[in-house]
This record gives C-alpha cells, structure tokens and sequence, in this order.
C-alpha cells in the first residue's frame, strides 16, 4: 500500500481584491477555492493549467510561503496550519521550493559559498567544517564546480541558476520538493538536462516532486499522476497516461488538443479552441466557472457548482456532463 506524504484538504487562499473609492464591501480574489488532493512518497504530481488558474499559489501555500485562508495542509500526518509556529518550521524545512526564476530567489550581492551555507547555519547545527563540506557535496550532485563557491549569481546561465536552486534546497535534505515552473525560459536542450537532472536526484535522495508547469509535454514525461486546475480548482485528476490518452472534462480536452504535433497541420483537427476569457478572479460566475466558455454546457452548468467526484477508474472529475441528471440545453 502506497504511502501518503502530503494531504490537502479543502485548501482556500483568498486576497483582497480591490474595492470602490467609497465602497465598504470587500472584494476577494479567489486565487485557490477550495481544492483537495493526495500525493503519495515517491510520486511525481503535475498541476497543470492557464496561466492565472492558481496553480503557483497552490503550491506557496503549500509550502507556507502564503497562509492559507481555511483548509489543511497534511505532511507526513501533521496538519501545519495549525501547529506552533516553531515546529513548523521545523517541519517545513521538509518542503523545499524551487522557483520560476531561480536567479530572483538568490541574493545578487551573496557569493554562491554563502547562499548554500545559509540554509545550513538556520536550520542545522553543524560545524563551519561540515557545512563547507556539504555545500561541496551538493555542488557536484548538481553538476557544478568547487571554483564556482566564488561567484554571484549573475555570473551563472539558466541552466547553471536552476542546479544552484536544487543544490540550495538539497543541502536541507527535504522529503518534498515543489518544483514552480522549472523548465521555462530554457533552450529544449538545456530543459532536456535539467530534466535528467530532476529525475536522478529524485532517485538518489529519494524525493517527492510537485510538478508545476504549462508545459504538458514535460508533465506527460515527468508525472505520473496529476491534476487539471480552472479558475482555483481542480476540474480533473488521475493517472497522467489516462488523462492524456481519454481527457473527460471539456477543459482539459482543449488544453490537451493545444499540444502540438508533428507533421499535423492547423485546421486538421476538430476545433477545440476556448471561446471568451477567463473569469474574474473577483467575482466568478454561479454554478461552474467554466461553463460560459463551455461548448456543452447544460441548464445546470449555469447555477449548480459540481463537485470533483471519484470514479471507478481512479479519476476524479468536475463536470456535470460526466454526472447524471443534467439535462443539456
């Protein structure tokens, strides 16, 4: 039996939002509404997505980088929303992250010997000796040089940035990993090394990967399960070879369909483009967020929101034209 790592239950994270130069009433941006899943030791778990769906502030909440509005966070049976704030931070030194833009998470005036040792001297007690000798050891997990200790951040490529993010994080030895974006902005030959990289310190240091990305196709190589988000919700959730093989929910069939494919041609294939625009954050429609781009939308789409309900098949979805008693228009 699979091993669960971390749990989120009905996690919510609300910001304020803007508001008339009189008005009273306090507007909300729902960023994460409301979303629920599981990720088991060992697995890789894709959140995919537009742009702006939440997916990136699911996983800072995660991490603690946002605190939640309501819902729990469960890692390894402890809910850290609500423990003392000095044991979770023990805790979430568990949970490492590794951001879109590595070079903006790093200190342009520290040299790369002192970003490293950071972690190390909060979060450890180890002896200046030992700290330099694990900054080393990280160093060359990731593929970069003792003479490098020397340098700013600057000085680095993309590449080089994102293996000094994973050295940084590894030095902590965590046991979940969120990983926000981290191909983008790469050449594909350099996005195919770093991909390599993820996967054989993840084998190495036995890790657990939350995979952010619009990329599908490197979510369809490095997942193994993952979740579909729309509007700060989880619209469709399983096995990554089912959802691409047979996507259930109108959304990820478009999202799936925009993937492109050699030696086809635009016009070739169904019309799976979305119409209209993405909700107001502030204030989205009743019922479900996605039925007014909806090409089968039904009379309930518009007032009844769907719950994401299981299936036989192990794949969860929020759809109403997937559930019986939906009488289409």
């Amino acid at each position: 039996m699979e091993e669960l790592i971390l749990e989120i239950q009905d996690l919510k994270k609300y910001f304020r939002g803007s508001s008339g130069f009189l008005s009273k009433k306090v507007r909300w941006v729902k960023a994460v509404d409301g979303v629920s899943f599981q990720v088991c030791r060992g697995d890789t778990f894709g959140l995919v997505g537009e742009s702006g769906c939440g997916k990136s502030t699911l996983g800072k909440t995660i991490l603690g980088i946002y605190k939640s509005t309501a819902g729990s966070v469960i890692f390894e049976g402890k809910n850290i929303p609500h423990l003392p704030r000095n044991k979770a931070k023990e805790i979430r030194k568990n949970i490492q992250y590794v951001y879109q833009d590595p070079g903006a998470s790093l200190d342009p005036y520290w040299t790369v010997g002192r970003i490293l040792s950071e972690p190390l001297m909060i979060h450890t007690s180890l002896s200046k000796r030992s700290i330099r000798e694990q900054v080393h050891k990280m160093l060359d997990d990731v593929g970069l040089q003792e003479e490098h200790l020397s340098l700013y951040p600057h000085e680095f490529s993309g590449g080089q940035q994102r293996r000094l993010g994973l050295a940084r994080i590894l030095c902590l030895n965590p046991r979940l990993v969120i990983l926000d974006e981290p191909t983008s902005g790469l050449d594909v030959s350099v996005q195919a090394t770093i991909l390599k990289l993820f996967m054989e310190l993840k084998i190495r240091f036995h890790l657990t990967y939350i995979f952010i990305s619009h990329n599908l196709s490197v979510i369809h190589m490095m997942c193994n399960r993952l979740a579909v988000m729309y509007a700060g919700k989880i619209v469709e959730m399983g096995e990554t070879k089912a959802i691409f093989s047979e996507p259930l929910h109108p959304y990820s069939q478009v999202l799936l369909a925009a993937i492109p494919q050699v030696g086809k041609k635009l016009g070739e294939e169904k019309d799976l483009s979305l119409i209209g625009e993405p909700p107001n954050p502030e204030d989205f429609p009743p019922g479900c967020r996605f039925w007014p781009r909806c090409r089968d939308k039904m009379d309930i789409c518009e007032t009844v929101s769907p719950a994401l309900q299981a299936r036989s098949d192990g794949r969860s979805i929020a759809c109403h034209r997937i559930h019986p008693l939906a009488t289409k228009t």
